[in-house]
């Protein structure tokens, strides 16, 4: 799998503001297929820094209705980096 396919986007959440600060932990929304070897692999390459663990969960879509008709949205993967102490990933630096 290509780095650029396992990372889609950062989670930037109340609580992943505050697992940054005082654990040195980032979120991402990864590819559903992806492992933990390959979110740790693209995470090094991308940001240059040292990838201590990986957790990973998959999170459930919800189920949403609109009158009398109810779907589902698509469900997603999780991951949770911690980081080696010193190294830190910004995201909006100078913002």
């Amino acid at each position: 799998m290509n780095i650029s396919d396992v990372i889609k986007r950062p989670l930037i959440t109340e609580k992943s503001t505050l697992l940054k600060g005082a654990a040195n932990t980032v979120l991402f929304a990864v590819d559903s297929g992806a492992n933990k070897k390959e979110v740790k692999d693209a995470v090094e390459k991308s940001f240059k820094v040292k990838v201590v663990d990986v957790r990973t969960m998959n999170v459930a879509g919800k189920t949403k209705r609109r009158g009398r008709t109810i779907g589902l949205r698509p469900g997603w993967k999780k991951a949770i980096v911690t980081l080696k102490e010193g190294d830190k990933i910004e995201f909006f630096e100078g913002v």
